[in-house]
């Protein structure tokens, strides 16, 4: 069955990036000059999702406002004759579907992707955290679909990940099936370094097939009183096969303060418009 939806978990509460996220969502922070959830909602087009559901809680309504259409905005940049700007604004609510369901508390992630048992329904599913940035020739997601139509099962993306951070992140134990694919025995939470078993690090990307709602159903929350994907997903590794991919692309954790600076650079290099004075501002810096 074709991936046709894609759940997008945004109800958490950004404090690694507090005060700003006290009143903006972390995901409308902006990477340039768009926000960071429509660079993975740019993605996930790119890979033939059809239909957005995004998981929001209190104080998220930004979201919801910044896919919308917004007649008083687009009247005013028709009437200024700017053209290009009115075509970006409209662009953006024209993107693709979107369903917006809350996640009430605070539960986890687990407990978030379960809030989208209902939208989703009984097909496969992509999941896109959205503070994870990767910038690739082929879309991550859609390099992951390609290894589920050929698998059929749950595919999570990993990258590798120096020693020093591999505590934290949640790491797969796998054996290599393909190159870059490794079929998943185990996972383990954030493992200390010398208690890692490999360093294959879980990134903001999962494929996942709706058998992955009862084992959410069923997995108890942990100590903080939140359902982990990572325990759900263990538990179906026991009776399902489920596989990884190490993708090909640059990943950024722009939900971290300095991945975040790092993927700003990086994109605003990318850009015809802004890339020679910037660099001729970064060469004038006192380093």
């Amino acid at each position: 069955m074709k991936i046709r939806k894609a759940v997008f978990p945004a109800a958490g509460l950004g404090t690694r990036f507090l005060p700003v996220t006290k009143a903006i969502p972390k995901e409308m922070l902006p990477l340039v000059d768009k926000p960071l959830i429509q660079y993975c909602v740019e993605e996930a087009i790119a890979s033939g999702i059809e239909d957005i559901i995004i998981i929001t809680g209190r104080g998220k309504t930004a979201i919801e406002d910044h896919f919308d259409t917004s007649k008083e905005l687009e009247f005013l940049l028709e009437e200024k004759g700017k053209r290009d700007l009115l075509k970006m604004v409209r662009d953006i609510s024209n993107l693709v579907k979107f369903s917006y369901t809350r996640q009430k508390e605070a539960l986890g992630l687990g407990h978030a992707i379960l809030c989208a048992k209902d939208l989703v329904g009984n097909e496969p599913f992509a999941v896109f955290l959205g503070d994870d940035i990767i910038d690739s020739e082929v879309p991550a997601m859609k390099q992951m679909i390609e290894v589920y139509k050929k698998y059929r099962h749950t595919v999570l993306a990993v990258q590798r990940v120096p020693k020093e951070s591999i505590s934290n992140y949640g790491v797969i134990k796998g054996e290599q099936v393909e190159d870059r694919i490794f079929k998943v025995s185990d996972m383990v939470e954030k493992p200390r370094a010398e208690d890692a078993p490999s360093d294959l690090a879980v990134i903001g990307r999962y494929v996942l097939t709706p058998d992955i709602f009862d084992y959410l159903e069923n997995t108890r929350p942990g100590k903080l009183g939140e359902i982990q994907l990572t325990d759900a997903i263990k538990n179906m590794a026991l009776r399902h096969p489920v596989y990884a991919l190490e993708f090909e692309g640059d990943r950024y954790d722009a939900g971290d303060k300095l991945g975040f600076l790092k993927a700003n650079v990086s994109f605003a290099m990318k850009r015809d418009d802004l890339k020679e004075e910037f660099i001729e501002f970064l060469k004038g810096l006192k380093l």
